[in-house]
């Protein structure tokens, strides 16, 4: 099984891009199962759910206009309809879309586009914190009930040093300052595990690259997205890749697909 995070930047513009890479994927004889993907961009009477149904897939999403949304893309052929579904974390109001969840078989899946917080000194950064905060107390509680759970998305943090091109330029800015990081680790003391650090990886391996300044060409990166796992997928995850073709496309996406592959 194949599971993969990947934000899109607007599903509408990018719908292409996604097609292509879950039929080559197909064809190549590595099937996504599951795609969750954030910043859809658009709401859901605009879903390309017809599109997606034709490459095999049926969506699970929660969007809106202009910004943010989330979807989960399930492959018809490996993946039972979902149940127990969920949108935005329980018990947290907030308007704005950031979370689908659903179990699919015995496999509870979290798709996340963590809010930015645009900088350690603004109002948009306490509440980054705060919803950081309900999303840890809330799966403290979900992990209890799902041994097989997956958090994937954009979480707008760099865990570590080296998560980050050039450190010293960004110490203590945002995605990276110590609160955010804090964050992180507390997720990872539920019990969930970081799936792309449990294997050795090449040296700046990055999932986003600002479209200002040749980033990409530069590898001047941040690994912002990720794929977590609890205990018992975690000893099924026999690898975790960073796919960075989509990024070479034409009018890509400013972040890359994460691939992870669990038994079963």
């Amino acid at each position: 099984m194949r599971i993969a995070t990947w934000n899109v930047n607007s599903l509408k513009v990018r719908l292409p891009q996604v097609l292509q890479w879950l039929t080559e994927q197909e064809q190549a004889g590595t099937p996504i199962d599951a795609l969750c993907l954030q910043e859809l961009k658009l709401p859901d009477d605009k879903f390309p759910a017809a599109e997606l149904a034709q490459v095999g897939y049926r969506g699970l999403y929660t969007g809106q206009k202009t910004y943010n949304g989330v979807a989960i893309l399930a492959r018809t052929a490996s993946l039972p309809e979902p149940t127990d579904t969920l949108l935005n974390i329980p018990g947290f109001e907030d308007e704005q879309r950031r979370v689908v969840t659903a179990t699919y078989g015995d496999l509870r899946l979290v798709c996340a586009y963590f809010p930015n917080g645009q900088s350690p000194e603004s109002d948009k950064f306490v509440y980054k914190l705060k919803w950081l905060e309900a999303l840890t107390a809330w799966l403290k509680d979900e992990l209890t009930r799902h041994p097989r759970l997956a958090l994937l998305g954009d979480f707008n943090i760099a865990p570590e040093d080296r998560d980050v091109h050039d450190p010293a330029k960004w110490e203590g800015q945002n995605l990276v300052s110590p609160p955010e990081r804090a964050a992180f680790r507390g997720l990872l003391e539920l019990g969930l595990a970081d799936a792309f650090r449990r294997f050795e990886q090449p040296d700046k391996s990055f999932t986003w690259w600002d479209y200002r300044m040749l980033g990409f060409r530069r590898n001047a990166g941040l690994r912002i997205d990720h794929i977590l796992l609890s205990p018992a997928l975690a000893d099924q995850c026999s690898a975790c890749v960073i796919d960075r073709v989509p990024r070479t496309w034409e009018q890509p996406s400013d972040h890359t697909p994460v691939v992870a592959t669990l038994a079963g």
